[in-house]
């Protein structure tokens, strides 16, 4: 089983980050608060893949990149040029912006997941299977109109009519049952058009369990 450990400053958010890997069916070794905890802990820990915060208390994640001595994807709410920049340029294999879906990080975890599988230690590859394992980070990428690839845009259409309609932030609940289609097939639609920017996602916290994901239209075109 693949191994993750998971590094945020925020404790709720690494909590809730731990929880959506697990519920991905992967193993959360550790969190981390800090980068010298980050670097402590793959050293000892020598996990497969580390989500990364940006923004720790102590140093950037981006300066501590390759200190890990594992895979990285970055999680986090910079999107400067800058960042993006030099964490693909220091090594960081995936880049997913907060706030994002358990959906969304499950389908970055499985794309990785399908990446280590095609690059199998022990072995030599040709150039085609090297390319089938770049493919497979990027399994996930999306289309020119926001969508991930096998999307269709009728359902996306049929979402963003219906979010019209509400009026207001709402849950893939109601969406879901708004178009005729499961909770799951709602929520990586949604997830798609927030990466578009068509959709906005915000977090809604209650007193206990998970955080409720609401998204909101953002008007103009469907």
């Amino acid at each position: 089983m693949m191994r993750v450990l998971v590094v945020d400053d925020d404790f709720r958010v690494a909590r809730l980050h731990a929880s959506y890997v697990a519920a991905a069916g992967y193993e959360v070794v550790g969190i981390a608060h800090t980068a010298a905890a980050a670097i402590a802990t793959c050293q000892r820990l020598r996990p497969d893949l580390v989500l990364l915060d940006q923004y720790l208390p102590d140093r950037l994640g981006t300066d501590v990149l390759r200190e890990l001595g594992t895979d990285v994807i970055m999680l986090t709410a910079a999107v400067d040029t800058e960042t993006v920049r030099r964490a693909l340029g220091t090594g960081a294999l995936n880049y997913l912006v907060k706030p994002f879906t358990a959906e969304q990080l499950a389908d970055r975890l499985a794309a990785y997941a399908r990446y280590r599988q095609r690059l199998g230690a022990g072995r030599e590859l040709d150039q085609f299977e090297v390319d089938r394992a770049v493919a497979a980070l990027h399994q996930y990428d999306t289309t020119a109109a926001g969508l991930s690839k096998g999307r269709s845009p009728i359902t996306a259409q049929r979402v963003l009519e219906a979010m019209r309609e509400f009026g207001r932030p709402v849950t893939a609940v109601e969406i879901a049952d708004t178009i005729g289609v499961s909770r799951a097939t709602a929520q990586r639609y949604l997830a798609d058009l927030a990466r578009a920017g068509k959709v906005e996602l915000n977090l809604r916290y209650g007193t206990t369990g998970r955080p409720e994901h609401l998204y909101r239209w953002l008007g103009g075109e469907q």
